[in-house]
């Protein structure tokens, strides 16, 4: 059983890969092109990207390598030759249990040590190349103002011999705002300098004009210069075009380049802070807002002495032994305490609900690290019933059905992190998905262990034959 099962989650798993790499390439394709990448570069983000995607790679090939394997033995009736002999198909499984229960403790062990690095190697490499200028794209007949302090265009092109016809370079690195240097030649050649550091242009048959009061604004004189050459060279510096790699140090505290340890401390202290906070701001809420205290006149205390004596404090009956003024100015000031009050209980709720917000980033992350290695043991307990099911093998009808189930569980998954970000509680978000689908496999399972009819497609076919040959004797 583990010499059948090992060649099919082999392929299986690089096969799931391959197609995961190549959706990742898909969604970021446009943030990769055009941008002069040395393939160095590809090749660490392709490693990288491929590492964070192995805790979704693993589920899905137990899914297809279960299907396959009891499809196969389905297929050349060995399956039924194992259960007539007596044998069970919990014995028939019993090395594939220890295997997927091996295999979903070092899923986890690598979605909580080598899964953090990844992201963190994934995240910073990323960003540094988003942040990297992309590469010089000559078109004809559009300004191109990708370089600093500079302003291209050219009429024509000949992709052949990378002849260039009619350009126009307006240079204003000096003078902010101003082309205070426009070259105009008939022909030439660009050439990217090793590295990108530097551009190197060849100009043949053109003038240059030079406006020198733009560069001197004090001197009364506005002094305007032209030359005339047939050949020359011009370097251009590209800075900031180089490839910078940023400081990780800077992403290491993000949710996903936590290991659990990690992500338990910092939600701790987040969560401990969050109390202090809540309780600080009700402490302020009812000392300086909600209870508001002044000097009061003779006749405010006269009148609450009155009220105060053996009767219930009216407030109503104060506010009415006020003159007109008064009330206007006390009923002005109950409305500008009001706003405060709502204003500060607005900036309060926005600092809580960030820290909220963090903490249930840190609890989904906890929880992902659990639910996708449990999500192998999951799969192959559907997939190995589905296999003696189905009865095919190879990479047919196995593939169509475990890409559907797969589909199932990382749209529910999806659609319950999506929820715990917002409504429900981290811990059922992350596991909703496994909650449902495990009854799922517990039944297909126990089915398949007792030879139910349910499960028997050949029982459904007859049933279909008979329905259609009642239908043909009725009409």
């Amino acid at each position: 059983m583990m010499k059948s099962f090992a060649g099919p989650f082999v392929a299986t798993f690089f096969i799931s890969m391959f197609v995961l790499i190549m959706q990742f390439l898909w969604l970021h394709i446009d943030d990769l092109v055009g941008k002069g990448l040395d393939w160095t570069i590809i090749a660490q983000l392709l490693f990288y990207a491929s590492m964070t995607l192995v805790p979704l790679g693993i589920p899905l090939a137990v899914l297809l390598a279960s299907i396959m394997t009891f499809g196969n033995l389905g297929e050349n009736y060995e399956l039924t030759a194992l259960k007539s002999a007596g044998i069970s198909l919990y014995r028939i499984m019993k090395p594939l249990i220890f295997f997927i229960v091996t295999l979903t403790v070092l899923a986890f062990y690598f979605s909580n040590n080598v899964l953090p690095y990844a992201n963190l190697k994934t995240g910073t490499l990323f960003h540094d190349i988003r942040q990297h200028k992309p590469e010089v794209s000559l078109k004809p007949g559009i300004f191109i103002n990708d370089i600093d302090n500079y302003s291209i265009l050219i009429h024509h092109k000949n992709n052949e011999t990378g002849m260039m016809y009619g350009l126009q370079i307006y240079a204003h690195a000096d003078v902010q705002d101003n082309n205070y240097e426009v070259t105009v030649a008939d022909s030439g050649v660009m050439e990217i300098g090793p590295g990108g550091e530097y551009m190197k242009v060849e100009l043949f048959n053109g003038y240059t004009y030079t406006d020198e009061g733009l560069k001197n604004t004090r001197s009364r004189s506005f002094p305007f210069r032209t030359v005339q050459f047939e050949k020359q060279h011009i370097i251009i510096p590209m800075q900031g075009n180089e490839f910078q790699r940023s400081d990780e140090g800077l992403y290491r505290n993000s949710h996903k380049m936590l290991s659990i340890g990690q992500l338990t401390r910092r939600s701790d202290s987040i969560k401990t802070l969050l109390h202090a906070e809540k309780e600080a701001h009700v402490n302020s809420l009812l000392s300086y807002n909600y209870f508001k205290g002044g000097p009061r006149g003779r006749l405010q205390d006269s009148t609450l002495i009155a009220e105060s004596r053996g009767l219930a404090l009216s407030i109503d009956s104060l506010y009415a032994a006020l003159d007109v003024d008064e009330q206007k100015t006390v009923a002005g000031n109950a409305a500008r305490l009001a706003r405060e009050v709502q204003q500060s209980r607005k900036s309060g709720t926005i600092s809580v609900r960030y820290r909220e917000e963090i903490v249930r980033y840190y609890d989904i992350e906890w929880h992902r690290k659990f639910s996708l290695s449990f999500a192998c043991f999951i799969f192959f307990f559907i997939g190995a019933p589905l296999g003696g099911i189905i009865r095919k093998g190879g990479l047919g009808m196995p593939v169509v059905v475990s890409v559907l189930l797969f589909i199932i569980y990382h749209v529910i998954s999806m659609m319950g992190e999506r929820s715990a970000r917002e409504v429900i509680d981290p811990a059922l978000g992350m596991w909703i998905s496994s909650l449902i689908l495990l009854p799922l496999g517990a039944i297909l399972t126990y089915m398949s262990m007792t030879d139910s009819a349910v499960l028997s497609a050949e029982s459904y076919m007859n049933f279909i034959k008979r329905l259609l040959t009642l239908l043909k004797r009725k009409k």
